[in-house]
């Protein structure tokens, strides 16, 4: 072997190690997306949004089908050219950077696999288009099997495993090289209930693990709240709120966030009276009731967003517990045993309806029975009617 023979070879053996160490040693990377926009022709699909992804956070984008979650999750990707605005990973812009350049991992709901090849070759593939020594691969490819709990189907072939399986797959071959991010685009979209429950805890435990930037793309607010350490809920090309599942849940920011995230009963009426302190909160008339709130807003057409497990239903007024209370008269529709609670329906003065959960159905008036229905003032929020 010739020395310039042997000098090209220490050079590509350099460049494997190097290669190797920078994917398994990149720190995870902070996401800052500045006014970020995406156009087709006059239609804004993304609009103006501002976000920034923590290093290492679990980060899910939420909404319904085209509010911009998707583009937005694509652009941050590389697969789809920003119109305007800046997007930075690590705090350097990638907008016109190609998505192979970009240090990123991405699952699909369709999984994606290759099915002439087996798994093993499968979560292999990545690490050999970056030109990682065959030995490192054999061990890269084995952590990543086991990581995803599939080391024993490592020869078997895709239609040889169950979507759940493959999922896994494919969840290996995107953290195989340890991106510093890792996009999911719905990626339990196809499968059942019972086992999206339980790659969801998976996906959460492998997060844990290997403590890469994950930004998820999900329609599923039960998906989103059990597993993100943030949401941001997108609608109309807009981020609404972005916050943790408990700040979403309970303290909702828009009428779209309340009624979109979890069961609400939502009472539209006006507001007729605000404290100047803010401390005795705005009194909402609804259906000729004046209802109590803790917080003040001066929009003269309000709704009043209470969580189904907040309410109470009583008999009587006397029969209900506390202070400090709003109640209402209703008529009892519907009671639903669900096993582990009571799904009540009420009709509410206005004819609208409201919606009731309980772990006991004793003292709660029957279907077609008058009965009151009431909650603590502090349990109300408060918005603006935006509809």
């Amino acid at each position: 072997m010739s020395t310039r023979e042997v000098q090209k070879d220490a050079q590509a053996v350099e460049l494997e190690t190097n290669a190797a160490g920078r994917f398994e040693e990149r720190d995870p990377a902070g996401i800052s997306i500045i006014d970020l926009t995406k156009t087709y022709g006059k239609k804004a699909v993304v609009d103006q949004i501002d976000l920034t992804i923590r290093p290492g956070e679990f980060m899910t984008f939420l909404g319904p089908s085209g509010s911009g979650k998707t583009t937005t999750l694509s652009m941050i990707a590389g697969f789809t050219e920003v119109t305007s605005g800046e997007l930075k990973i690590h705090g350097e812009s990638v907008a016109r950077v190609p998505a192979h350049r970009r240090d990123i991992g991405m699952v699909f709901q369709n999984y994606a696999l290759f099915p002439h090849l087996s798994v093993r070759a499968n979560v292999e593939f990545p690490l050999r288009v970056r030109k990682i020594s065959k030995a490192k691969r054999a061990v890269m490819v084995e952590d990543a099997l086991a990581m995803v709990r599939m080391t024993e189907y490592g020869d078997r072939f895709p239609g040889e495993l169950s979507g759940g399986q493959q999922q896994r797959v494919a969840l290996a071959r995107a953290l195989v090289y340890s991106p510093s991010v890792l996009l999911m685009d719905e990626p339990l979209g196809a499968l059942d209930k019972k086992l999206r429950d339980w790659l969801q805890a998976e996906i959460k435990r492998i997060h844990t693990e290997v403590g890469s930037t994950f930004v998820y793309v999900t329609h599923d607010q039960e998906e989103a709240l059990s597993m993100s350490d943030r949401i941001a809920v997108f609608n109309n090309g807009k981020i609404e709120q972005v916050g943790t599942g408990v700040e979403l849940y309970e303290r909702p920011a828009t009428l779209f966030v309340g009624t979109f995230l979890g069961e609400s009963t939502v009472l539209y009426g006006s507001s007729v009276r605000s404290s100047d302190g803010g401390s005795e909160g705005t009194v909402v008339l609804f259906a000729g009731h004046e209802l109590r709130t803790t917080q003040v807003l001066n929009d003269t057409k309000v709704a009043l967003l209470i969580r189904p497990e907040k309410l109470s239903l009583s008999r009587t007024r006397e029969a209900s517990s506390g202070t400090n209370r709003n109640f209402l008269p209703v008529t009892v529709s519907t009671v639903t045993y669900l096993g582990s609670a009571w799904r009540i329906v009420i009709d509410l003065p206005d004819g609208s309806s409201a919606l009731v959960r309980t772990d006991s159905n004793v003292g709660v008036p029957g279907a077609g029975e008058q009965g009151v229905l009431h909650w603590s003032v502090s349990d109300g929020v408060l918005l603006r009617d935006d509809r």
